[in-house]
This record gives structure tokens, C-alpha cells and sequence, in this order.
């Protein structure tokens, strides 16, 4: 966890590659005492990502620029994560974060706390910090729920809030060897999806569980297996979403999941030839839509420079 390979450092600069993810599996077993609620979700990276440079500054700063200017803030999750490692540690080094966007915002495809993560880990490696995995865990825990899978990404089972990360054995059915993500042109808050939830949207896990054990004997991952609690309350309040879905189904798509509380949707194509026929005819129709696979740190060959 101190260590990945998407970070390269060279001195006085650092680079990091932050990457996104969907949601295979998303069941909500119910509401906690603590007001959020309970999960069993099924996340992957994919190779959609941010690029990150840090490099040292004289002053005791944390500077942001972006090339989303929105993002220049002081709540930019990959800055709040540069202050939380600083405050730790009581170190008082400055930083300027150079942030490279690509991943959609606000899409469910986790891009903001893949960022802090990513900072964390670069500063870990680039700082030479001698952080344990469980304070690393502690650090990403404190910015988000999403941040500690992605310390090392893959595959993995992610229960409570997010927060208990259970890596699993790297496998992707051929069925599902290339992903179209359509994100349609609107915002969704996660908390308005989430307060929108009704009981009969909770599950008991059973839907991570049975992706989890067709993984871990490599069979293929039944469609009804990719479940996700949010898509009903999704299609139901946001039209927008409904139609894109629509969309990718006539374009040719097998099947289409929402990515965590959306509003990206995500369909599975066993070849390139089909994934781009549709792609075409998706963007043709103006919408935004990428072309992606699933990725495993721990087996990437990555070139930073």
C-alpha cells in the first residue's frame, strides 16, 4: 500500500496516475445508526484516469490548478488529502497539485477520491513518509468512503461504508472484456439518491456475494448478478438517465448497470468490434461516452513519461 505503480518521481516533481472505477455489484443492506448505510459493493479500476504532478513549493502551501477551474478550491478532495497527510505528520513542506481531469465529475465513477488517494500514495513514496498501511487507511477513511479502495484499486469487495476493503483474485469473463461508459449531461447528488432509497431497495448482500464467488471459481458473472440498489430510484428521478440507457440498449449493448449513484451508466462488450459500433452510434447521437477495460495495479506496465 506504500507503493504503486502509477507513481513516478524525479526529484523535485512526482507524477500519479489516478484511476477511476465502476460499481459490478451495489447492494445497500440498510440505513445505519450513524445515517449512512451499509454496503456490499463490488468495485473495479478501469483505464480511465486523472494525471497528477506534485512538486515542492517554498512557501508551507497546498496549491491546486486545474484544468476544471471549479476545482481550485480548498474542498478538492486530492488538496484536503495533501493537508491531511501534512497535519498527520506536522510537516509543513508546500505543494503545488497539478490536476489533470479526464475522469467525468460528479459521474459515479469515483474520480474525486481517486485523486486523494492518489495523493496520498505519491506523497507516501515521494516523501519516503513511514506511514503503516493502517494509517493510510485511517488517512483515506477520513476524506471518504470511496478513498481507501482505491489505495490499491483492482478488484475488490468493499463493505460498511465503503471502508473494509477485501482484494479479490484479478479476473474479468471475456464477456465483459470491454466497457462503454455513457455519462449523461447532468449531475446527480449521491445524498439525494441515497435519501430516495426505499426498503425495498435493500438487500442482504446476496448480489456481491454471488459475483464474488463466480470470480473466485472463474465462471462468468450471470447478468442478474450485476445489481446495483441505486438504479431504480436513479431511472425514476432522473429521466435523463432512463433515456440514456435506452440508448446504449438500442445501440446494441447486452446490458446496462448504473456505476454507483450514477449518472454514468456502463455496458459490457465481449469484443472491440462491438463496443465500438456502438460508441459510434451513442456519440453520433451526442452523447458523452468512453471507450474502456478493466486494469489491475499490480500487473499494469505503465510509462509515465
Amino acid at each position: 500500500m506504500s507503493h504503486s505503480p502509477y507513481v513516478h518521481s524525479t526529484g523535485n516533481i512526482c507524477f500519479v496516475q489516478s484511476y477511476a472505477k465502476i460499481n459490478i455489484t451495489l447492494d445497500v443492506r440498510g440505513r445505519r445508526p450513524d445515517g449512512y448505510h451499509e454496503l456490499a459493493t463490488i468495485m473495479q479500476t478501469i483505464d480511465l484516469y486523472d494525471t497528477l504532478c506534485l512538486s515542492k513549493t517554498d512557501d508551507n502551501r497546498v496549491h491546486i490548478a486545474c484544468t476544471r477551474p471549479e476545482l481550485n478550491t480548498e474542498d478538492n478532495l486530492a488538496v484536503r488529502a495533501a493537508e491531511a497527510v501534512r497535519r498527520s505528520l506536522s510537516l509543513t513542506q508546500g505543494v503545488m497539485i497539478e490536476l489533470h481531469k479526464r475522469v467525468p465529475m460528479a459521474a459515479g465513477l469515483g474520480g474525486g477520491s481517486s485523486n486523494a488517494a492518489a495523493v496520498l500514495l505519491a506523497l507516501q513514496h515521494w516523501w519516503q513518509l513511514q506511514l503503516s498501511p493502517s494509517d493510510m487507511l485511517t488517512l483515506a477513511a477520513s476524506l471518504g468512503s470511496d478513498v481507501p479502495f482505491f489505495l490499491q484499486g483492482g478488484l475488490a469487495l468493499c463493505e460498511g461504508r465503503g471502508e473494509r476493503i477485501t482484494q479479490l483474485t484479478p479476473y474479468w469473463p471475456a464477456s465483459l472484456r470491454w466497457l462503454l461508459l455513457v455519462k449523461p449531461a447532468i449531475g446527480v447528488s449521491t445524498a439525494a439518491v441515497f435519501r430516495a432509497l426505499s426498503p425495498d431497495d435493500y438487500t442482504d448482500g446476496s448480489y456481491s456475494q454471488a459475483a464474488c464467488a463466480a470470480l473466485h471459481t472463474r465462471s462468468e458473472i450471470l447478468p442478474e448478478y450485476l445489481h446495483n440498489a441505486l438504479e431504480r430510484g436513479v431511472l425514476v428521478h432522473y429521466p435523463e438517465v432512463a433515456q440514456a440507457r435506452e440508448a446504449m440498449l438500442q445501440a446494441g449493448a447486452p446490458l446496462v448497470r448504473l456505476s454507483g449513484s450514477g449518472p454514468t451508466l456502463f455496458a459490457p462488450f465481449p469484443t472491440l468490434a462491438q463496443a465500438t459500433h456502438a460508441q459510434q452510434q451513442l456519440q453520433v447521437q451526442g452523447y458523452e461516452v468512453y471507450l474502456t477495460r478493466a486494469i489491475h495495479p499490480t500487473n499494469e506496465t505503465v510509462c509515465l513519461f
